[in-house]
């Protein structure tokens, strides 16, 4: 390929840059339609998987965070159809369009399109986020900005330090100042302070308040919740008979002080739960209870994290909060090894569980999802495209793009930012009065 370009001068490589820009907008337009027409029909559902974006992130290789942003601006375009047209005709990149559908309704969206065609996504980026801005220094009340801009984050520094940074609403701020005080309390008085030296300032010295924090991290990982795995997590208690679990026979199968559940909900359960053998006489009295066991023992649960890191049903993001299946369950002699277990989110694992999904692994260690009509949930390797395939495609259809189609109108003059957030909120003040009138209007003619 990089011979076949290098004899191209570089005002033919431009063209051919820009038009194939265009004829990517005009696809990508059309792939976008085919995302919001396959959501509506919920048509991802047939495959099991939880929404069209986990479906986009197992079929089409799309981060599950962009996937989801692609299916918010397929549904917003339909809203749009001026914005939605030009980027059908190659003139509106997918970028423009994921910012203008922020802000954009049917009463701003010829002046928003006027400003994409004119201007740079960079553009478009500004003044939709001064618009959003100013919006909510009108609408929104400071608790609702609090909650709405709460963050946490930490990072790891060049040299080896965790950065830790975060935005918390007052209350919450409040509860966490009080318990680094509390924390700092708990420290020992420093010995050998320096005469003339405040106790009070080294009492808050930054250093302090790094170890008070270090108090609270070991005391909430020392007496608070946990991240439990296998059976500790399931603090659910579950009566039932041997021969219910096992043959799914009439017996007893119910929630402690609760209602009975179905044996199949109780094998789920029982996959990667503890367990208590009691052997009782016919009264229902206790002869015997034997020790607390898990049905996956924690040396094989480790093992079992480590192969699977997660929900192995295709398409599945999920690592956290995960069952461990028992591909024939140990209830019916099924095995307590890695080759009969597969790591489930609990999702997929009720739906394995209700005879949804069956599951079978290959002899080369992967696992074959069959949907109880028989076909195979195995992603299909993707196939290559060859770009000017595409190109031939809308031309078919009618979509003329050429060099210039997707290059804005922009000639390096300053974009004045205050004046595009001024008549946009405007417009929005004008179709509130508009509302208002007309629902006085109606109110009247009652």
């Amino acid at each position: 390929m990089q011979g076949e370009l290098s004899s191209v001068s570089t005002p033919d490589l431009v063209d051919q840059i820009t038009t194939l820009a265009g004829h990517l907008n005009a696809a990508h337009a059309r792939f976008l339609a085919l995302i919001a027409e396959l959501d509506r029909r919920q048509g991802w559902a047939e495959w099991g998987v939880k929404s069209c974006a986990h479906w986009l992130n197992w079929k089409c290789g799309i981060g599950l965070g962009a996937a989801r942003e692609r299916v918010r601006v397929a549904h917003a375009l339909g809203k749009l159809p001026r914005i939605a047209a030009a980027m059908a005709d190659g003139r509106v990149s997918y970028a423009k369009a994921r910012e203008l559908t922020r802000v954009a309704d049917p009463t701003n969206q010829d002046y928003l399109l006027n400003i994409a065609l004119c201007g740079t996504a960079s553009h478009i980026e500004q003044v939709a986020r001064g618009y959003r801005r100013a919006l909510d220094a009108a609408e929104l009340t400071r608790e609702a900005i609090q909650q709405r801009d709460q963050s946490f984050a930490c990072y790891t520094d060049a040299d080896g330090s965790l950065v830790i940074r975060g935005r918390v609403p007052a209350e919450i701020g409040a509860l966490f100042k009080k318990a680094l005080e509390v924390a700092e309390d708990s420290l020992p008085i420093p010995k050998n302070v320096p005469a003339g030296t405040s106790f009070d300032d080294m009492h808050r010295s930054r250093k302090r308040r790094v170890e008070a924090l270090a108090v609270l991290a070991e005391s909430f990982l020392a007496t608070g919740p946990q991240d439990l795995v296998g059976g500790d997590r399931q603090q659910i208690v579950v009566h039932v008979d041997a021969e219910t679990l096992k043959h799914s026979q009439a017996g007893r199968c119910e929630l402690e002080e609760g209602p009975a559940i179905a044996a199949e909900t109780a094998r789920r359960l029982s996959c990667d739960a503890s367990l208590v053998a009691m052997i009782e006489n016919g009264r229902g009295e206790p002869l015997n209870v034997g020790r607390k066991t898990r049905t996956i023992p924690p040396a094989i649960r480790r093992a079992l994290d480590a192969r699977d890191q997660g929900c192995r049903f295709p398409g599945c993001n999920f690592k956290r909060y995960v069952d461990g299946h028992h591909v024939k369950h140990w209830a019916q002699g099924g095995e307590t090894k890695l080759s009969n277990l597969v790591t489930l989110c609990h999702f997929h694992h009720r739906q394995v569980h209700e005879g949804q999904v069956v599951v079978q692994m290959l002899n080369d260690g992967a696992f074959r999802f069959i949907r109880s009509d028989g076909e195979s949930l195995e992603s299909p390797a993707p196939r290559s495209t060859e770009w000017a395939a595409l190109i031939a495609s809308h031309e078919m259809h009618g979509i003329r793009v050429t060099a210039l189609t997707a290059i804005t109108a922009w000639t390096g003059e300053a974009l004045d930012h205050e004046l595009a957030v001024n008549w946009l909120l405007q417009n929005a003040e004008r179709q509130k009065n508009v509302s208002a009138e007309t629902s006085g209007d109606a109110h009247r003619n009652l």
